[in-house]
C-alpha cells in the first residue's frame, strides 16, 4: 500500500520523512529521548540520528508491506512533527488493527492525539474496510486513557503484561454503523 496523506482538520498527516526537504530524525530523538514518552513507550529506543533514520525506513517498509499506516502529525503550516499515529499489526484479511498514537512533549494538551486518531480511525473503517481496531496503554497512561474515551473505544480489559511494572488496558472500537443500538431489543 502506498502512505495516504490526511487532511486532519487543525493537523496534516504524513509520511515521517528524513529527505532534503522535510528531516524529521531529530524531532524523533527529542520526542524518544523525553522520560514520558520512555516510560510510555518502552519498547522503541532512538539514541541517534541513524536509529531516527532506520525508524523513518521501518515505517515506510510496513506501509510498502501492508503491516502498518503511520503518520507523521504534522503542523500544516510549518510540516513540524508534533507526533505519530497509526494503524499498527495491520491484518487487512481479518479486517482488523491495533492504533497507536504518541505526541511531543510541546504539543500535549491540546488535543493532538484524539483529532489525529480520530482520523487514522476513519481511514481504517473507511478507506480499509477494518471491523475492529484495538488500542491499549498501560494502566498508569491517563493521558491514553482520556484519548481512548474521546475516541469512542470502549473497556474491554486488563491485561498482564510480562516483564511490565503494571498491566495494560485495552480497548476496542467498531466503525459506528456497528454501533447503532438496535431498535427491535
Amino acid at each position: 500500500m502506498e502512505p495516504v496523506e490526511i487532511n486532519a482538520g487543525d493537523y496534516y498527516l504524513r509520511q515521517l520523512r528524513a529527505d532534503r526537504l522535510m528531516d524529521d530524525r531529530h524531532s524523533l530523538l527529542a520526542a524518544f529521548s523525553d522520560a514520558e514518552h520512555r516510560r510510555n513507550v518502552p519498547a522503541i529506543r532512538l539514541d541517534s540520528v541513524k536509529d531516527a533514520g532506520e525508524y523513518v525506513d521501518l515505517r515506510a517498509k510496513e506501509w510498502a508491506e501492508d503491516q502498518r499506516c503511520s503518520w507523521a502529525i504534522a503542523e500544516p503550516t510549518t510540516g513540524d512533527l508534533l507526533g505519530e499515529v497509526g494503524l499498527m499489526r495491520l491484518d487487512l484479511a481479518a479486517r482488523a488493527a491495533e492504533a497507536s498514537v504518541w505526541v511531543m512533549a510541546n504539543a500535549r494538551g491540546r488535543g493532538v492525539a484524539t483529532t489525529s486518531l480520530g482520523a487514522a480511525l476513519r481511514f481504517g473503517f473507511g478507506a480499509l474496510g477494518l471491523r475492529q481496531i484495538w488500542y491499549r496503554h498501560g494502566k498508569s497512561n491517563l493521558a491514553s486513557a482520556t484519548v481512548a474515551e474521546r475516541c469512542g473505544f470502549h473497556f474491554v480489559e486488563l491485561v498482564d503484561v510480562p516483564g511490565a511494572d503494571e498491566p495494560d488496558l485495552y480497548w476496542k472500537r467498531v466503525p459506528d454503523w456497528k454501533r447503532v443500538p438496535d431498535a427491535t431489543r
